[in-house]
């Protein structure tokens, strides 16, 4: 079946964006892969140029699209707040003007009670500029997504594969609630024209509720290695991702960012998604070894 009218996918080269370009073209969507390099794009849909920094550009890349997902950060500044609410709005503005009927936003789990990191807060308030024109927008939050080249399994990853043992501060203790990336991407292309997810807020996650030092060990074990870990309570988030920077390929500005993350537990508290998009999401040791099946597949064919 073949819907009219464009589909957008901003941050349509990232980690979650090609997955989801790929499958939303397999559902028979006409996709609009927005990119600031199109002439370089090899994934799924049409390539077009779009930078969500600069508002001008994203008239022509939204022109005829019925809905747009919003799959872009700037977590990798130290201006993030800043950029990312700009063109938050900048978006949210230009969609409405093109008449988009919905805008899908992936976000991060959290608490509204709790005292949510930066980054969190962030992300909540971009989740409110989206809608600021008056374009209805569905937003999916989740906490770890576990799938080769995303940021914090990569960090996991790199983490088991470096060090036989670590010296860990008090954000390893903290609960949060891994989801497979197959299974967010189902969750984005199942709310996608669904009328009843327009304007909602959903939280998504796989099915297990895990400390971030348990993950590090699950992981260990699939990969069958040795792993020390000795907690020390003290270790700052600034000491903790200049730590990261040295022992994986994380950026120090990024690692920082996640980690003032970590010490909020992001859990899911509400699954009414669930009555809406039905499956059965993938367990913490399955989703592991799919990345891990993954990259080794993405290693043989460089």
């Amino acid at each position: 079946m073949t819907w009219p009218g464009h589909v957008l996918v901003a941050g349509a080269s990232g980690f979650v964006g090609r997955r989801l370009c790929a499958a939303l073209t397999a559902a028979g969507h006409q996709v609009r892969a927005m990119t600031r390099n199109p002439d370089t794009y090899d994934g799924h849909g049409e390539a077009v140029y779009g930078d969500v920094h600069d508002a001008v550009t994203l008239e022509h890349a939204l022109d005829g699209c019925r809905a747009a997902y919003y799959l872009v950060h700037s977590l990798d500044s130290k201006d993030f707040e800043r950029l990312d609410a700009e063109a938050a709005r900048a978006f949210g503005k230009a969609a409405s003007e093109a008449g988009v009927q919905q805008i899908i936003y992936l976000g991060g789990l959290g608490s509204e009670t709790d005292q949510l990191s930066s980054h969190l807060r962030s992300r909540r308030e971009v989740e409110g500029l989206l809608g600021s024109a008056a374009t209805p927008v569905t937003v999916l939050r989740a906490g770890i997504i576990v799938g080769s080249g995303g940021i914090s399994w990569e960090m996991t990853r790199q983490l088991v594969d470096h060090l036989p043992a670590m010296v860990t501060p008090r954000w390893v203790r903290t609960r949060t609630q891994p989801i497979a990336v197959a299974d967010v991407v189902r969750y984005l292309v199942g709310v996608l024209d669904e009328p009843r997810s327009k304007g909602r807020v959903f939280e998504i996650g796989g099915p297990e509720v895990l400390q971030y030092v348990t993950m590090l060990r699950r992981v260990a074990k699939i990969k069958k290695r040795r792993l020390l870990i000795v907690p020390v309570p003290l270790l700052s988030p600034g000491l903790s991702s200049r730590w990261l920077a040295l022992v994986t390929d994380v950026d120090t500005q990024t690692g920082r960012s996640l980690i003032d993350s970590m010490a909020n537990e992001v859990v899911v508290c509400d699954d009414s998604i669930k009555s809406i998009v039905t499956f059965e999401a993938m367990g913490y040791d399955e989703a592991v070894r799919t990345a891990l099946s993954e990259r080794d597949q993405q290693k043989t064919a460089r």
